[in-house]
This record gives structure tokens, sequence and C-alpha cells, in this order.
């Protein structure tokens, strides 16, 4: 005989207000009652008490096996997990608002610095190839962010797209190491925004700046300015995304005025025969003085200059028809601005021969201590570089933002980031805990030290992006096997690597030309094999990539180039932040995801849910 138990809610949360109705026998009521006992009690102490986190703890393996690799839908991305924030963000946005937010992110200071190092040192004057490359390879990652953005209207951005489809922990590692990346890299805007300034209105950085002693070096000097400026920009982005845009507007304009003053400059006093003549005659002249190879080390040099498109895919969830809006703002804004570096980089060949270009700042050198009564140009060009440098950073710190609350969304991080004002309809939480951290670092932290942390994490994101498209396109979970989509992802990355390693490292000559022509000729024919051999599983209803698998596994081959052309110091960086993101995970976001899983903030009902918790954790106990 059957005996029917009503539990009703005790301390399983909220979302088990309607009583779970259990079907026990006589014989296993016992074993069923323990077992939901240890689950009450696991999810309600987990952080209520040391001794239920060390409880807790010994579940460790067990949970990660449950949720590491849990993989959300859109729906429940929609629909549950968004209400977690309570109020919802308003839907202000249009597409003029997303062009002017990604060339806002992208337009900052970093092209005037860029710049100079990528002519001299590698490109020459072909460096207006280099930057149209670059352009290429950040539309390519636009495409692939835009069709996640239209599918899943959301505010999360790349960490939404990973966990949708490779679950919960690479979700929570590219995130953890994109939000650390906006972080430094805004403390690095902000500094930098204090010697532009400075040299705009032709006051010394050191006067704007104390040392205070006893303090580290490289943390001892305290910006003010930089910290200031933060602090304002926080306050302005939590008092109305749509406000915000219209600063970003407003601030994106003058600088483009000054961009163009610039472009205009160089045209006008430059002369045509600095394409193609170095200043030194023993130099290598022409258009492409270091040939092919210098124009793609040039590309990876100022790719960094496109990085802050991606912002604009976390405000998907505040754009009005992101049908309509999302492709125009985020391919429109890369095309924009890769016309205007394209157009800067050549009125700055055409105005100094490469070998005289400044590598640090080669648009003012270009112009100051000249005695023909020019040197007030490398003023203006200060003012446009502070512009610049604040709308990229209004734009990266309302990116941070709504990373960090739709990682609380998922409960990986404490779901009080998630939490959007309802007035304001911002999330203000989040927003205004990353501006005072940024802000803090910026006051303190000397910029090459900051400098020295920042630049592949966004890569990276972009590269697990690439591969997230195709792998949404070709597999649906429970109808077709992922094996071979992992396997061709797998294949092409290897192939990459390969390629990467041998551009960088192999002496040059006739044996490289043919291992590397090798490789591309692998990485075509085993793209080829995949797209005949394996049929799309499903195909977007809005707005997709076109030419699927092409552009996002050339996406994934230039992003790994890229990464291949960075330094030691940002894979030491890359490597101890990941690190630090798993630490954290093992010992507190596995515990509060499994944790708003068994408390039904998560999609299953709660019958299935408490049933398949037992199970994981306590195999013995079958419910």
């Amino acid at each position: 005989m059957q005996r029917v138990v009503m539990l009703r809610k005790m301390s399983l949360g909220a979302a088990t207000q309607n009583a779970i109705t259990l079907h026990y026998t006589p014989q296993t009521e016992k074993t069923h009652l323990s077992s939901f006992t240890f689950l009450m009690d696991t999810q309600a102490s987990s952080f209520s008490s040391f001794q239920s986190y060390l409880r807790a703890l010994v579940h460790t393996p067990g949970r990660l096996a449950r949720r590491a690799g849990s993989v959300s839908t859109p729906y429940e991305e929609l629909s549950r997990v968004r209400a977690r924030s309570g109020s919802d963000m308003q839907r202000s946005l249009r597409w003029f608002d997303l062009v002017g937010l990604g060339i806002g992110g992208m337009l900052g200071a970093g092209v005037f610095v860029t710049t100079g190092k990528a002519s001299r040192l590698h490109a020459g004057p072909a460096i207006v190839i280099s930057y149209a490359i670059a352009g290429f390879c950040a539309l390519l990652s636009a495409f692939c962010y835009t069709e996640f953005a239209v599918h899943m209207p959301l505010a999360g951005g790349a960490f939404s797209y990973l966990r949708v489809t490779f679950g919960e922990f690479a979700a929570f590692l590219t995130g953890a190491n994109l939000i650390m990346e906006y972080v430094m890299s805004n403390a690095a805007v902000a500094r930098s925004f204090t010697s532009y300034l400075g040299a705009a209105i032709g006051i010394s950085t050191a006067k704007w700046r104390f040392t205070v002693p006893g303090l580290p070096k490289g943390f001892d000097e305290i910006d003010v300015v930089a910290c200031t400026v933060v602090l304002i920009i926080t306050l302005i982005i939590c008092y109305s995304t749509k406000q915000s845009s219209v600063v970003n507007m407003i601030l994106t304009a003058l600088h483009i005025l000054f961009i163009g003053f610039v472009i205009f400059m160089g045209f006008w006093r430059g002369d045509w025969n600095n394409f193609t003549h170095p200043a030194n005659p023993d130099n290598p002249s022409g258009f492409f003085p270091h040939g092919p190879s210098g124009v793609f080390n040039g590309a990876a040099a100022v790719y960094l200059s496109y990085i802050g498109y991606d912002a604009v895919s976390t405000m998907a969830e505040e754009v009005r028809d992101p049908v309509k809006d999302i492709p125009v703002g985020v391919s429109g804004s890369v095309i924009i601005v890769t016309i205007l570096y394209c157009l800067m980089a050549a009125s700055m060949s055409k105005l100094l021969p490469y070998d005289m270009i400044d590598v640090e700042a080669p648009f003012s050198a270009a112009f100051s201590g000249r005695s023909d009564g020019w040197e007030w140009v490398s003023r203006v060009i200060g003012v446009g570089a502070s512009f610049g440098i604040l709308t990229s950073l209004l734009v990266a710190m309302l990116g941070q933002a709504r990373y960090m609350c739709v990682i609380g969304r998922s409960s990986v991080v404490p779901a009080w980031f998630a939490r959007v004002h309802h007035k304001t309809s911002t999330p203000v939480n989040a927003s205004a805990f990353l501006g005072i951290f940024t802000a803090a670092i910026a006051l303190f932290t000397d910029l090459s030290v900051l400098l020295n942390l920042v630049s592949i994490g966004t890569l990276f994101v972009f590269y697990m992006v690439a591969n997230a498209v195709i792998y949404r396109r070709y597999v649906v979970v429970g109808t077709t096997k992922p094996w071979s989509t992992l396997s061709f992802l797998c294949l092409l990355s290897l192939t990459s690597i390969i390629f990467t390693l041998l551009w960088h490292f192999a002496p040059p000559g006739k044996p490289k030309a043919f291992v590397l022509g090798t490789c591309v000729v692998i990485a075509i024919s085993i793209l080829q094999i995949f797209r005949c051999m394996v049929p799309q599983a499903r195909k977007p209803d809005f707005w997709g990539v076109p030419f699927m698998p092409w552009l996002p596994s050339i996406s994934i081959f230039l992003n790994i180039f890229l990464m291949g052309s960075l330094g030691g110091p940002s894979y030491v960086r890359f490597g101890f932040f990941s690190a630090l993101a798993v630490l954290v995970y093992v010992l507190y976001s596995v515990h509060a995801s499994f944790d708003a899983e068994v408390d039904g903030s998560f999609g299953q009902n709660n019958g299935e849910i408490l049933k398949e918790s037992a199970e994981s954790e306590h195999p013995s106990h079958k419910v």
C-alpha cells in the first residue's frame, strides 16, 4: 500500500511555495525522508555556518559534476533567470544609440598609441591595410555576437552565450576574466586621461598626482583626477542608460570632430612621397617595407584598438527592437570605426615617413616642437584623445556592470549584484560596486602596471563566442551527437595554434612558407569536410552569421593568431586570474549555484530537482 506524503515549503525558498507530492512505499519511506532532510539541510546551510560550509565542501566533487557542465536555455535566461533581477531594464535604445555606443567604445585613445608602434616597427605605410584586416577580423566577431544577441536579447553578453552553449563553468571562467580585464583596463584608461588632459592644457602630469612615501613602487602615485572621473561616470550610468547614451553621443560627436581635424591636417600638410620613401635611405622602402608578414603583424598590434564593440552586446536587453537594431548597431559601428582608423593611418603615413614616426605618440609628436607655427595642433590632438578616453570609459563601464548583473542572476556570485533598481531601470548595485572598485585601483596603481594585466581576456572571449556559434548551429542537446562538431572545433583550433607558432618562431625561408601553406590547406580541408558531412541542426529565426561555418571558423583562426602576437605578461595574467576564478568557483560559486537549483530558481520542476540532486550526491538514496 502506498501513502502520499505532502512536504510543504520549509527552507527551500520562494520557488517551492506549492506542495511537493511524492509517492512512498512503507519500506522506503525512511530512506526518502532522510534524503529530503539531507537536501534541505545542504541547501539551507551551505553558507549559514562554518560547519555547514565544511559539509558542503565535502560534496564538492558531486556538485561540480552536476553544475559545471549544466547548460541553460534561452527561454530560461529570458524568463526565470532574468526575473531574479526584480525590475526589468527599460527598452529605450535604438540602432543609432548602439552605433554611438560602439563607436564610443572603440574610438578611444588606443589608436593614438598603437598606430605609431605598428607602423614604425611592423607595417610601414601599409598600416592602412593592417587596419582594414583588423577591422575585418572585428567584423567577423561582431557577426557572432550579433547572432546570439538577436536570439537572446540579454544583458549578459558573452557570459550568457557561453552558458547556454558550453555550460556554467566555461561561462564563469570567461566571464570572470572579462570582468577583471574590464576593471583593469578601465583603471588604466582613467589614469591615461590625466596624462592626455595635462598635455592638452599644458600642465605636467606630475602636478596632477602626488607621491605617498612608504607605498610600494608602482602603487605610490595617487591620481585623484582619474578616481574622480570614474566616480562621476559611475553616477551617470547608475542614473539612466538612455541618459548615458545621450552623454556618449555628445562626447563621441566631439571626438569624431577632432579625429576629422587630425585626418584633414595629415592630408593637407603631408606629402605623398612619404608613402614610399623612408627618411633614412638605408631602411626598407616602398609601401610594404616589411612585406606581407609586417602587414599581418601590424594588424595584430592594432587590433586592440577595436576592442570595445563587445560591450554593445551587453545592452541588448535595453534595445527597443533587437532584431532590427542590434545588427545595424554592432556591425555598423565596426564598419564606421574601420573607415576612420584607415583614414587616420593614411593621414599619419602621409604626414611623416614611417621611420620617423614616434612610437608612443605619433600624431602629437608629428606637430609638437615644430618651428612653423603648427605646434598648437598637438594640443588639439590631446583634447580629442581626452574625449575619446571618456567615451570608451563610459561604454566599458556600462558593459562591465551588465556582465556582473547577469553573472549575479546565475547565482555563481551573490544575487545582490543582479538587482535592477525599480526607478532607474539600471543595475545599480553592480554599477556602484565595480565603479568604486575601478576608482580605487585607478587611484593607486601606475599605468605601466595595469597595462601588463590586460588584452588577452577579450580575445579569448571572442574565440569562445565564435566556437559557440558553430556549436549551437550544429548541435541540439538530446537530438544530435556533439562529437563530430567538437572534433572539428578542436582540429581547427589545433591547426590554428600550429600555424601561429610557426609564424612567430620558425626561421624565414621557403620551408617556413611551405609549412604555413600546408597548415592553411589542412584547415580548409577540415572545414570543407565538416561542412559537407555534418548538417546544421538549427537555423536562426531572425538573423544569423552568413556563410556558416566559414566566417566563424575564420574568426577562430584570426583570434588565435592575434593571441599568439601578445607578450608573455598577458599569458601570465590570464593564467593567474583563471586560476583565481577556478578557486572562487570551487569554494563558492558551485555551492551557491547548487543551492539555487535545489531552491527551484532554475528550470527543472522541484520534485525532479530534489530527486536528481539526491541521486547525484547520495547514489544509494533513490527517490
